[in-house]
């Protein structure tokens, strides 16, 4: 356990990441929690938690307390978060930690209060809020205090974020509510009209993560998927190729294509000379779906690049970044002798 350490949180639609200070990610669990309807006590949390949806009695619900990037149940938040930095720091607190939790970039007022309360609710003694792509891009490795665009495209669970990023600081940016929680609900609604086949959430990112494509493969991939046939109302197998899933999820992409455009169109002269020459950086969950980068090449004529080797992680290590950051730069206070 990590006593009194300073923590980071990418507090993710579909997953938390925690950051504590000197020990980067120690972390990793899906934002879900399950509890009971009659009691409201809370049963599980994390991925004990996520192997229950779709698979619960009736007392029980397994739920996401974030949807779309924000709090939706306030509660429910604040218990799973208390949760995970139990399980990060350990129950008691020599310090009470300073925290970094990460938002969308275009997140009300009010939203980004909710995130500030809930984390202060859980001991947090300084609560730091920064904006998903600056941290994927402290992330990322990329130095955003020089006077040089940058541009990030941070997909996650619940929105995507496309940002440019000059002198600290975001210049232009926009976020869509369209990333893996939508592609997972294209995926389903295509399955059910165009198969007659019902398939739950997991089944839907199962076949997203295994044979999901942006971008005309080389070569169609194929998998086997099951199901609850609508007409005969029986258990159902079928075989459905790349090609299908890519054409399930032309809409979602095309959203997302269509906000890096618009923010392109919004960026100074200058700073789109250097993004040109730099590239547009993915990073999030949602943007490691097959053939992404090469659609937003073709869509842009920008070259785009995955900024980090793990870019779900990219987000919650540039959060502890910015809050070791944050530390170093406040002056010590000093310490007077008496003798």
């Amino acid at each position: 356990m990590f006593f009194g350490s300073d923590i980071g949180i990418d507090l993710g639609t579909a997953t938390v990441l925690v950051y504590v200070k000197g020990y980067g990610i120690v972390l990793k669990e899906p934002s879900v929690v399950a509890i009971d309807k009659n009691t409201k006590s809370v049963l599980a949390v994390g991925e004990e938690a996520r192997r229950m949806l779709g698979r619960t009695p009736g007392n029980i619900v397994a739920i996401r307390p974030l949807r779309d990037g924000v709090i939706s149940d306030y509660d429910i938040t604040e218990k799973m978060l208390k949760y995970f930095i139990n399980k990060s720091v350990g129950k008691k607190f020599f310090l009470r930690p300073k925290i970094a939790v990460c938002v969308p970039s275009k997140v009300t007022g009010v939203e980004k209060r909710a995130v500030e309360d809930a984390t202060r609710e859980v001991g947090a003694r300084e609560v730091y809020i920064i904006e998903e792509p600056i941290a994927a891009a402290i992330g990322a490795g990329v130095d955003i205090s020089k006077a040089s665009g940058n541009m990030v495209v941070d997909i996650g669970g619940g929105t995507c974020d496309v940002a440019v990023i000059s002198l600290g600081g975001t210049v232009v940016s926009d976020s869509v509510k369209m990333a893996g929680d939508r592609f997972d609900e294209a995926i389903v609604k295509y399955m059910r009209f165009e198969h007659k086949l019902l398939v739950g959430e997991r089944t839907a990112e199962q076949i997203k993560m295994t044979i999901g494509t942006a971008y005309p493969r080389e070569e169609d991939v194929c998998m086997d998927v099951k199901g609850r046939d609508l007409l005969a109302g029986l258990p159902k197998t079928i075989t459905v190729s790349s090609g299908e899933i890519m054409e399930a999820l032309k809409e979602c992409t095309s959203v997302i294509t269509d906000a890096i455009k618009d923010v392109l169109e919004q960026t100074p002269p200058e700073l789109s000379a250097d993004i040109s020459d730099k590239g547009i950086m993915l990073t999030g969950g949602g943007s490691m779906i097959y053939g992404l980068d090469k659609l937003i090449t073709k869509e842009t004529g920008i070259k785009a690049f995955y900024g980090a080797e793990d870019p779900v992680s990219c987000v919650a290590i540039g959060t502890g970044k910015y809050i070791e950051f944050m530390s170093d730069k406040k002056p010590k206070k000093k310490r007077w002798r008496l003798w």
